[in-house]
């Protein structure tokens, strides 16, 4: 059975406010019953930034967004955007 509903919980990104990127996340991530976990291709990415000098963590809900993608509920693109609108409205 092919998943139909693909576009269904996408919202346009104009309309979101402050904290809701943040609160559609976390709504995707309960609906699709998705948590992040790390493997070892996380630990060595995370070690190897580390050695560089470029530490690099991610918070709850970018580890949302890389659960949703990896379990192929959003595209890597919509990934994109949505931590795209979560950073900026960090940043107000």
């Amino acid at each position: 059975m092919e998943f139909q509903a693909k576009n269904c919980y996408i919202m346009k990104m104009d309309k979101l406010t402050a904290s809701s990127t943040a609160e559609h996340i976390r709504t995707l991530a309960r609906t699709y019953q998705v948590t992040y976990s790390e493997g070892p291709n996380d630990r060595l990415a995370h070690h190897m930034s580390r050695l560089a000098g470029d530490m690099v963590e991610f918070d709850e809900i970018e580890q949302l967004l890389i659960g949703l993608q990896r379990a192929n509920r959003i595209t890597r693109i919509e990934m994109i955007q949505l931590q795209a609108r979560y950073l900026h409205e960090a940043k107000l």
